[in-house]
């Protein structure tokens, strides 16, 4: 088996399985990645655009092509030197599986009553109503979807049931089909999904790498600040999301945080310390989403549901690294006793009973996913690209030097990425935003202008500004969608679960008239330097150290953003000649978007040392005043080229100029040469 050298990542869906990934293989190998990189391939919920619910892990899903369509794809892709890496998702499944209702039948007495993570309660589970069938039982009871159900679940998803893969028996009976594609050869890598969930990551890491014979492994462990994977973890790094949020900083100047937080207090009257919105944002979801989650904490660790909430509202990662039966590490402990109210807290989450220390590790993940990502980010945001994934939005701009000592500190295979399913908006969306943080005072100004002709909400107006010039142009449907789910996650007018109709038609008139504001103008001097941080990002990731992967349709120039029903569109084969996939949103003018490289704002130097904020903001303003018509330097919609070849572990050959047409190479009947389909946001 072979590691990496670059992956492309597909979102497999109904409408695009494994016949559909086979096609593609000649557009893959030119683009010059190494891995097709899959979501999850086992049977999930008919249907499913993610296929992170799998309901039978006995088979490969139907709905894709089956075990016989992967095959088939693997040999294509083989075929032309291309290997496979799957999505797969341990730690939980969905609750409409034959197991769990095989245990809502029999009971304790099910051979599946080990399969899941559940809190027994007078011999009976307690459940929400998943299914219209359910079984006539005595074993479990139902309640009301506002109770938690006595399972662990995935954050507050309550058809999403915890699996219990630290028993061997589960870890081997749901890795099965997995197992049998490594040992036919047919996949050469994995991705772990989720592993804050499991109750002991280091030691289902170690089975893993045991039964696999070491295949590289990358886990999706979110890391906040300058925590590190832990160096016994058995994989060879994340999935990104820290490589991420550095080169994002690279390209943020940190002299516009001042500038950029006084207008957005100004505009939404919100705290200007994001740590203050963080914590009420964190005990708000507690309070909505948790409180059964605590309430059972409590109990196995002998402490007051109000000493967990405030612990858990300042614990600052997802996960304090403790192993019962192990010498607590010193920095969890230094962690957990300084987010802890009380010693006596901090000592029965560090030291107490082995179910208590690892239910709150458990626990940890989803208030920090919950009260943080989808809840704080929409709340606080004087610059929106930095509200990612692991992100820290008041940490304006990362040095060069830091920059250096992260790489230097990388493991040297672990995965690099700047696009995900997840990700709350594109790397070319991020790109126009991180210009902002240079030209604080016009944006300032437009912001006002706009906000003069067209307002709504001041916890909401800011948002909206930012996202209507760095995605534009944008539909007022996809526009409003938008919105709707940043309401929702902000919980401050609206949610989810309590959702104000009067609310949500005045937010759908706002976007409609927004939408037909001048913003494009705005968005045409910005794209003149956006351009040069798409590609010098996209430069950063690839000649860094790292295996770096491109989310589908990030080759080339993409808005997107994490609206649900945002249009999977197609894109057709690339125009070489005009260096443009004709799969372009629709008005997008990649010459306003492509101006000199003089443009650049922030210089990185090969002495490592950094050009200075205000003669960069002098060169952005220059720019910005030049004529209209001013022809670009080059052309920044076609694809951006994986090299393929190893220079140095951390370097990688670039990409062919881009007026040059590829070299056309012969492709096996029945598989023509084109990219694949427009990313399927996944919704966070």
């Amino acid at each position: 088996m072979s590691r990496p050298v670059s992956t492309y990542r597909v979102q497999l869906t109904p409408d695009f399985g494994f016949a559909e990934v086979a096609k593609i293989a000649p557009y893959l190998r030119d683009l010059g990645v190494s891995h097709v990189y899959l979501s999850p391939v086992l049977q999930a919920v008919p249907g499913s655009l993610h296929g992170y619910d799998v309901v039978d892990h006995s088979r490969i899903r139907q709905e894709f092509g089956g075990a016989q369509g992967f095959r088939e794809m693997a040999g294509v892709l083989a075929a032309h030197d291309l290997a496979v890496v799957v999505d797969i998702v341990p730690n939980h499944m969905n609750t409409a599986n034959a197991q769990f209702l095989s245990v809502l039948e029999q009971g304790a007495a099910s051979p599946y009553a080990d399969w899941f993570d559940i809190e027994w309660r007078e011999g009976k589970v307690i459940v929400h109503r998943f299914a219209d069938d359910l079984p006539q039982s005595e074993h479990y009871t139902v309640v009301d979807w506002r109770e938690g159900p006595g399972y662990r679940r995935f954050f507050d998803v309550s058809s999403l049931i915890g699996l219990r893969v630290e028993d061997p028996a589960v870890f081997f009976a749901t890795h099965e089909v997995i197992f049998w594609l490594l040992d036919e050869g047919l996949v050469e890598g994995l991705r772990i999904d989720h592993p804050d969930g499991l109750a002991d990551p280091r030691r289902y890491l170690d089975m893993l790498r045991d039964r696999s014979g070491g295949v590289w492994t990358v886990v999706e462990k979110i890391l906040i600040g300058d925590e590190r994977l832990p160096d016994d973890w058995a994989c060879d790094g994340t999935t990104g999301y820290d490589v991420l949020n550095r080169v994002n900083g690279l390209f943020v100047d940190p002299e516009g945080r001042q500038p950029l937080v006084e207008l957005f207090t100004t505009m939404t009257g919100q705290d200007a310390d994001y740590h203050a919105v963080m914590a009420r944002s964190k005990r708000d979801v507690i309070d909505l989403f948790f409180r059964s989650e605590v309430e059972r904490l409590a109990r196995v660790a002998g402490a007051s549901v109000q000493d967990l909430v405030d612990l858990l509202v300042e614990m600052p990662v997802y996960r304090a690294y403790v192993t019962p039966g192990e010498p607590v590490d010193p920095v969890a402990r230094r962690i957990v006793e300084s987010a802890a109210p009380n010693p006596e807290t901090a000592r029965a989450v560090l030291s107490g009973s082995p179910e208590a220390v690892v239910r709150f590790q458990q626990t940890c993940g989803p208030v920090m996913a919950k009260g943080v990502e989808d809840t704080a980010l929409y709340r606080w945001y004087p610059l929106a690209c930095l509200n990612e994934v692991g992100g820290e939005p008041d940490r304006f701009g990362v040095s060069v030097e830091d920059f250096h000592d992260f790489c230097a500190g990388m493991r040297p295979f672990t995965m690099t990425t700047l696009s995900t399913h997840d990700t709350k908006r594109s790397e070319d969306v991020r790109a126009r935003l991180q210009v902002l943080s240079e030209l604080p005072g016009e944006w300032a100004e437009a912001v006002r202008g706009w906000s003069q002709q067209v307002s709504f909400d001041p916890h909401l107006d800011y948002l909206a500004w930012q996202t209507l010039m760095a995605a534009w142009p944008i539909s007022a449907e996809r526009f409003t969608d938008y919105l709707l789910k940043a309401a929702r996650e902000a919980k401050t007018a609206t949610s989810w679960i309590a959702q104000d109709h009067a609310y949500e038609e005045g937010l759908r008139a706002f976007a409609a008239k927004a939408v037909e504001l001048p913003i494009g103008d705005f968005t045409a001097l910005v794209d003149r330097h956006a351009v040069v941080n798409s590609l010098g990002q996209k430069l950063v990731q690839l000649m860094m150290p790292g295996v770096p992967d491109v989310y589908q349709g990030n080759e080339r120039t993409d808005f997107s953003l994490v609206d649900p029903r945002q249009p999977a569109a197609r894109l057709l084969p690339l125009r070489p000649e005009l260096g443009v996939g004709r799969g372009q949103a629709p008005g997008h003018d990649p010459g306003a978007q492509a101006q000199a490289q003089a443009g650049t704002r922030r210089a990185v130097r090969a002495d490592g040392r950094r050009g200075g904020g205000r003669r960069a903001r002098d060169r952005l303003r220059q720019g910005a005043r030049g004529r209209r018509g001013d022809p670009p330097a080059r052309t920044a919609g076609g694809p951006r080229r994986l090299g393929r070849h190893l220079a140095h572990p951390a370097a990688r050959q670039l990409a062919r100029p881009a007026h040059r047409r590829p070299v056309q190479r012969p492709h096996p009947p029945g598989t023509p040469a084109q990219p694949p389909p427009r990313r399927t946001p996944g919704e966070t």
